[in-house]
């Protein structure tokens, strides 16, 4: 697998460019339509991966589990092959397709390796998304999954810190809740915690079955 290599500085001046408006049928149960931000369209690079040679820090992130627990990230994921993306449980594509492909292979691992790989969905809209509704979503895919919410402006400086923009859930001209959100994954290494792998939106179920061995090494795909 080619990578693309960049600082994490370039990452985060880019980070506006990789949103996905998402948007539900709200209360009125319309169909639901996803819109991709034009200027995140792909400039032929052959690789959805991206090998950050200035690492992100893992977030100072407390929030609250499926279980109702209080989460801190840092603590339960340190020394271990961690995965965390930013979504929501109510986005019609992007969401559940990247959560998918992830799950499918997670499973052509190993068992031990499956057991060491910690995966972590954190909601961009929490109102909506309560533990208990984040652990039944989440049951659909990968019960190991670790489904946090809590306070939006803390959700918000966490996705910040990694690059990743995150806006408010709203009502746009037609009552549809949109959420707008970077639609990157990102690989936390076992040996250093620091985040030094971006998957993008467009990342298939091979890549991530070709890079998870590594990740969990703390190896570059």
């Amino acid at each position: 697998m080619r990578t693309k290599t960049f600082a994490a500085a370039a990452l985060l001046a880019a980070a506006t460019l990789t949103l996905s408006a998402c948007t539900d049928g709200g209360d009125g149960g319309n169909s639901a339509v996803a819109v991709v931000d034009p200027e995140s369209a792909k400039t032929g690079a052959s690789s959805h991966v991206t090998v950050l040679d200035q690492p992100f820090t893992k977030p100072d992130l407390v929030l609250t589990d499926t279980e109702g627990k209080s989460y801190d990230l840092r603590a339960e994921t340190k020394g271990r092959p961690t995965l965390v993306y930013f979504g929501y449980t109510n986005c019609p594509d992007v969401c559940p397709l990247t959560m998918n492909n992830i799950a499918v292979a997670k499973k052509q691992l190993p068992k031990a390796e499956q057991d060491a790989l910690r995966i972590v969905f954190v909601t961009t809209d929490p109102e909506r998304d309560t533990p208990a509704a984040l652990g039944t979503w989440l049951k659909g895919i990968d019960p190991q999954v670790v489904g946090l919410s809590g306070d939006f402006a803390t959700i918000q400086a966490a996705a910040r810190a990694l690059g990743i923009s995150v806006e408010a859930p709203h009502k746009d001209k037609n009552g549809k809740t949109v959420s707008t959100h970077g639609t990157q994954v990102v690989a936390f290494s076992p040996k250093t915690d620091a985040g030094y792998l971006l998957y993008d939106d467009e990342a298939t179920v091979d890549e991530y079955t070709e890079g998870l061995p590594r990740i969990i090494k703390g190896q570059n795909p």
